[in-house]
């Protein structure tokens, strides 16, 4: 059963990047090799523009759920971005502890 918009299924093999906390996605990150990395990066990455595009055109008060699903692919891909792009590894080299144990969020 696809989970992604139809014009985006040649990314469903990385479905399970759509992680819908902060929290998940960093441990998705850092519990993944660095090959599974770069697989997903080089899947999603071309289809960066094309998919803000699409996600510009709905209302985001009222995402599809395979929208919803695709924005969070989005946000797991720049999750991934820097670990490809600038360390060629999962874990920030020399940051001390790698947990997201406190997670502040807005307040109204």
């Amino acid at each position: 059963m696809p989970t992604l918009p139809p014009e985006f299924t040649d990314l469903e093999p990385f479905s399970d990047w759509c992680l819908e906390t902060e929290g998940e996605r960093f441990a998705r990150r850092l519990s993944s090799p660095m090959g599974e990395l770069q697989a997903f990066y080089d899947a999603a990455f071309p289809r960066l523009e094309e998919a803000m595009a699409y996600l510009d055109g709905l209302e985001f008060d009222a995402l599809p759920e395979d929208a919803t699903r695709l924005l969070w692919l989005l946000y797991s891909l720049i999750n991934v971005s820097f670990p490809v792009e600038v360390w060629s590894q999962a874990r920030v080299p020399d940051s001390g502890a790698a947990s997201l144990d406190l997670v502040l969020e807005p307040s109204p």
